[in-house]
């Protein structure tokens, strides 16, 4: 690969997610907010979150009551790690290092991108979220 255009800033634009019987949800709602980083030394960082996040009771981080403590993590997404681009066949593995869902630490997700000028476009293989099997699409927009 000559150049990594992958590398940079980028901003959620959507995130849509299709289930297999073609019923599609924004599982953060439709204005998702997040960012998706990617440096030239292999380290990535993903962060999404629904706007409408109820706020805690009270201003302590671990004050939360069960239910508080339920919607933030339901209404968070994020994970950090290395990533390889396999650009003849195009996907991107984040090899995840930390996470919200303890799940994912030390597995490694799948995405096939296609990048388009300033908009990077990334799709999940078919996956559980919900207990219902559906493909994400995430489009970003370049930021930096």
């Amino acid at each position: 690969m000559s150049e990594n255009r992958i590398v940079g800033t980028w901003k959620l634009v959507s995130f849509e997610s299709t289930r297999a019987d073609a019923v599609s949800a924004f599982l953060f709602g439709a204005d998702a907010m997040g960012m998706i980083m990617y440096d030239a030394n292999g380290h990535m960082a993903v962060q999404i979150m629904q706007q409408a996040r109820p706020s805690f009771a009270q201003a302590d981080l671990r004050a939360g009551t069960p239910e508080e403590i339920k919607a933030a993590f339901e209404g968070y997404l994020a994970y950090f790690g290395r990533y390889e681009i396999n650009e003849a066949e195009g996907f991107v593995i984040h090899h995840v290092e930390g996470s919200l869902f303890p799940n994912w630490v030390g597995a490694d997700q799948k995405r096939f991108y296609v990048l388009s000028g300033d908009r990077l476009v990334l799709t999940t293989p078919p996956q559980q979220t919900g207990g219902v099997t559906g493909t994400s699409t995430l489009v970003w927009e370049r930021v930096v």
